[in-house]
């Protein structure tokens, strides 16, 4: 088959808009609670309507993808994107936003469905292992410079500065909402996606075996393994952990150190997103000489203790720690996927939908954060995320793979 690197170019931009949308709350958090004079526990709703999307659509979209073809997933998931941005640009409120994040999250859960089995067919299956960790880095600049373009534009709509975008914007945003400029830049994007897609012909996919998602019989021989249900539950805590961390990070050092969300607090949360990245080719390296469990097991260890250097030390601590959980946090998302499919012996496509899921963590945890927020102060409601760690460091300890991941033995297999 006839590879086809413009697709290839085209999925790896989709990755970066899938993370440039996705990772934005957490810098925006504080600003949202103070815009709508929200509590804490409200804010938590945020995050809960973006992730809850990829619970209700996960294994929906895996069927859809295979009735209509990924070019009509990937055009409607944009056009439901670019309406969710639009509406919260438009009518920016509390109600809104929820409604809005929970169409992005839509659109985001429909995406991740369908680009990896396109890039595998656009980029070669002998070359898919290297584009999906390039995709991966594609993913990890996009989070780094989302916090970024939040601060760069916040800083300077209605500042008395002018250009060509800024302009544009102060026309669109209202003074006392400059951080709503975020989403008539993501309803620009995904529309401009729309138009890229509706334009280029894509290749025909045929699906893979692990790519299949079957709700018969398979689904039902899935879920009478008990394995199933608690790797679900691992991804689960992991997206949880993930977004639990991210979207709290800004607003706790709002509260506890005086940090200005605006600038240091979206520094950080962008530092976060970036080590996480480094750390994903770190453990590359080390799975290539360390057993997967050993790996997970170090780097949940790391992140616990990253996470209570962040919550209770001093304000230079917590600016430097919180990045370092985002690094040990980094491996355990592939780790935990390859462990589920390593554990059982077919059904992998439909496994796959199952895991994913699991992305749902990413709505309840910050959720139950805020909520404890509430009652005993967002500090001591961050402890909680020790749950879902102490559940992912548990992995390392009970999973059983019948395929262990391949390790280099002699030096002489490195060349």
């Amino acid at each position: 088959m006839q590879r086809n690197i413009f697709i290839v170019i085209l999925i790896l931009l989709i990755f970066f808009v899938i993370s440039f949308l996705t990772n934005i709350l957490g810098p925006i958090i504080p600003d949202i609670v103070k815009s709508f004079n929200l509590s804490i526990g409200l804010a938590g709703f945020l995050p809960f309507a973006f992730f809850v999307a990829y619970g209700v659509m996960s294994i929906p979209a895996g069927l859809m993808v295979e009735k209509y073809g990924e070019k009509k997933i990937l055009i409607l998931a944009f056009f439901l994107a670019f309406i969710g941005a639009l509406l919260f640009a438009l009518i920016p409120g509390f109600s809104i936003a929820l409604f809005s994040l929970f169409m992005i999250g839509i659109g985001m859960a429909m995406l991740q469905v369908v680009i990896n089995p396109l890039l595998r067919v656009a980029g070669g299956e002998e070359k898919f292992a290297f584009f999906s960790v390039l995709a991966q880095l594609f993913f990890g600049a996009a989070s780094f410079l989302s916090p970024l373009l939040y601060s760069y534009l916040v800083l300077n709509v209605h500042s008395g500065k002018s250009g060509f975008l800024i302009d544009i914007l102060n026309n669109l945003v209202p003074e006392n909402l400059k951080w709503v400029s975020l989403y008539w830049v993501f309803a620009v994007i995904a529309l401009a996606m729309v138009a890229v897609i509706a334009v280029v012909k894509f290749p025909k996919v045929e699906l893979l075996e692990d790519e299949r998602i079957d709700v018969g019989k398979s689904f039902k021989e899935l879920a009478a393994n008990r394995f199933v249900w608690l790797f679900f539950l691992g991804i689960f805590a992991y997206v949880g952990t993930e977004q639990g961390i991210a979207n709290w990070i800004s607003q706790f050092l709002q509260t506890y150190h005086n940090v200005d969300p605006t600038t240091t607090g979206a520094s950080v949360i962008s530092y976060f997103w970036g080590l996480l990245t480094v750390g994903c080719f770190l453990g590359l390296i080390l799975l290539k000489l360390i057993d997967s469990r050993k790996v997970l097991i170090f780097f949940t260890s790391g992140a616990v203790i990253s996470l209570l250097a962040a919550l209770f030390g001093s304000k230079d601590l917590a600016l430097q720690a919180f990045p370092v959980t985002g690094f040990f946090a980094s491996v355990m998302y592939s780790v935990i996927f390859s462990l589920a499919l390593n554990s059982v012996p077919r059904h992998h496509g439909t496994f796959s939908g199952i895991l994913c899921a699991g992305i749902a963590g990413g709505a309840v945890v910050p959720l139950i954060v805020g909520g404890l927020g509430e009652l005993v102060g967002l500090q001591l409601a961050m402890l909680f995320l020790l749950i879902p760690l102490g559940y992912i460091l548990s992995i390392g300890i009970w999973a059983k793979p019948l395929i262990s991941n391949e390790r280099i033995t002699n030096i002489k297999d490195i060349f």
